[in-house]
């Protein structure tokens, strides 16, 4: 069921927000979907982020279902990290989360103004 206003608050978006916007859980989802990582693949890609951290986020983000562990009993044994269908499912809102990173962070210190065609504050031709 689609809510119709944004009057009330509604706490399956806050759980959504609160889990996406936990500090390297969108990197970690955004490097993910290229495919299967694994721990090391993950870590390069995302050169900040410490062992500890990106341990315990993809804990967090497999308990959530959105990242599926995959452990390969060959010698050494191989794990590998990838997103499940529900992972899958943010690729869009982690690409239009990008768009905007580009259109507002990056240049955050510049002014924007209203686009004149839409009316609205920043919006893209």
């Amino acid at each position: 069921m689609k809510p119709t206003t944004r009057d009330s608050f509604c706490p399956h978006f806050q759980k959504a927000i609160e889990l996406i916007g936990r500090r390297w859980s969108g990197s970690i989802l955004r490097a993910l979907l290229d495919g299967p990582l694994r721990f090391s693949e993950i870590s390069a890609r995302i050169p900040e982020i410490s062992d500890r951290s990106l341990s315990l986020r993809l804990k967090e983000l497999e308990n959530e279902t959105l990242v599926a562990r995959h452990v390969e009993s060959t010698q050494p044994v191989s794990v590998s990290y990838e997103l499940t269908d529900k992972g899958l499912a943010l690729e869009a809102v982690i690409a239009e989360v990008e768009l905007w990173a580009h259109d507002w962070v990056a240049h955050s210190k510049a002014p924007r103004g209203h686009d004149r065609t839409s009316g609205v504050r920043g919006a893209r031709a």
